[in-house]
């Protein structure tokens, strides 16, 4: 049994994030003691990844970046290109690898423990929170904590209005000739095949002129099989991109829910859900790591000055309104996907939309945005989506 002021479950970005913040000031009376308790290597880790984000130059995890872009393209389904420059905004690549490198050694000199077992139950008891597994012998482990942070994925779906499934499957590829420009990072290619139901794009992350991250990515209700991605892939780098002769040094493939469903960030006295298992993926683009960044932030703020470490709704009301109402659009098939995200990157400046996106823009900005949107469909949403049920998604 160990004892601590927090323990946090599972060691990907919003677990090791809110450890590495609570390492950074000491309370008003003495450093908090942190567990970090982890899933050991199997089918419960999560497997290799990178998280994209745009910020300014400076960021405090720059020194573990893999590449940064200053220019953003999309390129609409008749191969018009759209370039995008969100200075002073840095789109920025971070991989799993590094970051844990990084985030190890910080929690190493702040004295945090790390832990490796499948965590069972996680629940209240008196004076805060007990949190009970296995380590990988099989020997029983329990943790006691003042506070419990918990970022594993829910098991179950919540309700929702809406949900679909952003899924994709990622080559790390080397060329034989320089093909790609490092300076551009492809934010949605919508020269792919479009599905019947929701829509496709390419997404290139070029790290030099011989090697990038290639990825071709749906929006739809439904995953597709490993030959269906490839197929996609083999099409995408050779028929649309021309990339010639390549070799293929790692992949990687997720899925990622973008849902309207209402995500509890508290589930006990003592007890929290943080980063993606508390609602801060955008549901409108799938990314979460900015959003988990302001949360966990939040969090060590309130733990650091002695507050009940209330976790934050990571997207304000109105901007997840929004993601509803965009997410039933193109669920009913009323907006064409890849017209609607061309036209927004065409028509709003750059650096406006990325604020759009974080959810950082003023109501008159968003009404101003959305009238850069097929504007009667979008206002049919609008009047139907309070109306319609939450329902657990099918599987």
């Amino acid at each position: 049994m160990w004892d601590a002021d927090v323990v946090v479950i599972g060691a990907g970005a919003a677990g090791l994030s809110l450890a590495h913040r609570l390492s950074g000031a000491p309370s008003a009376r003495r450093p908090l003691s942190v567990v970090v308790v982890d899933a050991p290597a199997g089918p419960l880790r999560p497997a290799r990844r990178t998280w994209c984000f745009w910020e300014e130059p400076g960021g405090e995890y720059d020194d573990a970046l893999s590449a940064r872009w200053d220019r953003l393209r999309v390129t609409g389904p008749d191969g018009t290109r759209v370039l995008g420059e969100p200075s002073p905004l840095q789109y920025k690549m971070l991989t799993s690898e590094n970051f844990e490198r990084l985030m190890s050694e910080r929690l190493r000199r702040a004295g945090h423990r790390r832990f490796e077992a499948v965590v069972e139950t996680v629940r209240d008891v008196a004076g805060g929170a007990e949190v009970r597994g296995r380590d990988a012998a099989g020997r029983d482990v329990r943790i006691r904590a003042r506070w419990a942070f918990d970022s594993r994925p829910p098991r179950e779906p919540y309700p929702a209005r809406t949900t679909l499934l952003q899924h994709f499957r990622g080559w790390f590829v080397k060329t034989g000739r320089p093909v790609f420009d490092p300076s551009v990072a492809e934010l949605m290619d919508f020269r792919t095949p479009q599905p019947g139901h929701g829509l496709s794009f390419g997404y290139v992350l070029p790290f030099s002129a011989h090697e990038a991250l290639v990825e071709y990515t749906e929006f739809s209700r439904r995953v597709l099989t490993g030959e269906a991605y490839e197929r996609a892939l083999r099409h995408y780098t050779r028929d649309v991109l021309g990339l010639g002769d390549l070799r293929v040094t790692a992949t990687e493939q997720g899925v990622i829910p973008m849902t309207d469903a209402v995500f509890p960030r508290r589930t006990g006295r003592c007890v929290f859900l943080i980063g993606a298992a508390g609602g801060a993926t955008r549901p409108s683009t799938g990314y979460t790591f900015s959003a988990t960044q302001r949360q966990t932030g939040a969090i060590a703020e309130a733990l650091l000055e002695g507050r009940t470490p209330l976790v934050p709704a990571p997207h304000p009301a109105r901007s997840r309104a929004l993601d509803s109402v965009m997410l039933r659009a193109l669920d009913t098939g009323r907006v064409d996907g890849a017209s609607f995200f061309t036209r927004l990157f065409r028509e709003v400046p750059t650096k406006q939309l990325l604020r759009f996106l974080d959810g950082r823009t003023h109501w008159w900005e968003d009404v101003r945005i959305g009238l850069h949107t097929p504007v009667r469909p979008m206002l049919r949403t609008v009047l139907e989506v309070p109306r319609l049920p939450r329902r657990a998604p099918t599987p």
